[in-house]
């Protein structure tokens, strides 16, 4: 038998206590219930167990006060009274393991997908530093995607965190799906959280797909999940991501998405007391979304790297609302989708002139970044005066800059709507022929 395969078992039986410290349910309030007899041993984020009768309802310590432990359980508080039993079980021992690849699991480590699962050999923290800033190396290489807008607008390295805007329906989960099935990496670890329950396996078997499954692990809380856990599902996510990462392997993490880890964050929060005062949010909200995209990014001379994609979700496009406002600073690039451009069938739905990847200029070469220049220019040439062409206003010859605005506009258009797996140096060249003349002999001398 497998040596390694009984180590792993053993480990996980090790974890096992039978002894539980019990405490009694003195108070209920709302969403949570009081408890005193564990408040001196218990630690927040413990597990316990409620024993209603015949119900054995979970739940986590998110408040220690003074003889009394406040419990946010995972289900209905239906049943539950005063004096009935809690038992104070050990942290949850989360380990990830290599044969997890191609699975998906819930934030505790237990299987979503109807197979039996084995932990690894050691456990790992949910919550952790970042590598110390200044071990870190800086980002690294371009990587290939199937997408031509991210092979040449909008860059992704080795190491960038990068958020992704868009509102409900404008191809997200899609965009998310394209870029997991052709980005280069070693593993992807797909967080979902809060994701509609029927939604979960349409993604993994029609846009995911199995050829993504082979070297993906999803880390899933459906939206019918009690805070605590979904708040969590980001950090297992994050913790498996840096596992791999910790082996050497270049990882690129997908968390779709950061809004409703920030609302179950604020669940969390203010059943624990927290007042709400950053228009809705909790201030610790800050800080949790800090830590956490910190943690990703590139590595230290002996490990790999964790390459970030943190979708948001904008409500009307409100890029100033917290979440977003907060993503945005923390980032190294933002990309936005438009839902006006998805309801005109380009897919993907992405607005290059709102969008930014702070790897340019230097993860492209002198000449593209000319061609990148010119075209974001020829772009907002059109922008500018596309009332004015729209309604018939505008004058062939008026203005020379809009009229190679205009000739290469259905073009570009179609540029922006590549998916093939041509590469990097193939889709500059077919961005190169997007534009008139006078533009591209422009482009090309600036290149040398």
């Amino acid at each position: 038998m497998n040596i390694t395969f009984i180590e792993k078992v053993t480990a996980s039986i090790q974890a096992l206590s039978p002894i539980h410290p019990i405490g009694r349910i003195e108070e209920i309030n709302g969403a949570v219930a009081h408890v005193s007899g564990i408040s001196q041993i218990a630690g927040l984020g413990d597990p316990v167990s409620i024993y209603a009768g015949s119900r054995k309802i979970s739940g986590e310590i998110i408040q220690l006060g003074d003889g009394i432990a406040t419990i946010l359980v995972e289900e209905t508080m239906e049943g539950i009274k005063l004096n009935d039993a809690v038992h104070l079980h050990k942290p949850i021992r989360f380990a990830p393991d290599e044969s997890w690849i191609g699975r998906v699991i819930d934030p505790n480590g237990e299987p979503l997908d109807g197979a039996p699962i084995l932990q690894g050999k050691h456990a790992v923290p949910l919550r952790r530093g970042p590598p110390p800033a200044h071990t870190r190396r800086q980002m690294g290489e371009r990587l290939e995607t199937s997408l031509a807008i991210f092979n040449t607008f909008l860059p992704l390295v080795k190491g960038q965190r990068i958020g992704l805007f868009a509102g409900s329906g404008v191809g997200k989960s899609t965009l998310i799906a394209d870029l997991a099935q052709s980005a280069t990496a070693d593993l992807i670890v797909i967080a979902l959280i809060g994701e509609r329950g029927r939604e979960l396996v349409h993604f993994i078997e029609n846009v995911l797909g199995p050829e993504g499954m082979a070297r993906s692990i999803i880390v899933a809380a459906t939206s019918d999940r009690a805070p605590q856990i979904r708040r969590r599902c980001a950090l297992a996510a994050m913790a498996v991501a840096e596992h791999f990462r910790d082996q050497g392997l270049h990882v690129v993490l997908f968390a779709d998405s950061m809004t409703r880890f920030c609302e179950a964050h604020r669940e969390v929060a203010i059943a624990a007391g927290e007042e709400a005062s950053l228009r809705g949010y909790p201030a610790s909200m800050v800080p949790a979304i800090a830590s956490l995209c910190e943690r990703a990014g590139p590595g230290t001379k002996d490990t790999g790297d964790i390459t970030a994609v943190f979708s948001v979700l904008v409500s009307g496009s409100d890029m100033e609302e917290p979440v977003a406002d907060i993503m945005r600073g923390i980032l190294d690039g933002h990309i936005v989708m438009d839902r006006e451009i998805a309801e005109r069938g380009r897919f993907p739905a992405i607005d290059v002139l709102k969008s930014v990847s702070r790897s340019l200029p230097a993860a492209a070469e002198r000449h593209e970044n000319a061609l990148i220049s010119k075209a974001r220019e020829h772009l907002g040439n059109y922008k500018n005066a596309e009332l004015m062409i729209q309604a018939g206003l505008y004058v062939k010859g008026s203005d020379p800059k809009v009229d190679d605005a205009i000739k290469s506009h259905d073009a570009l258009e179609t540029f922006l709507a590549v998916r093939d797996s041509r590469g990097i140096k193939s889709h500059f060249d077919a961005l190169n022929r997007t534009m008139p003349d006078s533009m591209l002999n422009r482009a090309v001398g600036a290149g040398g």
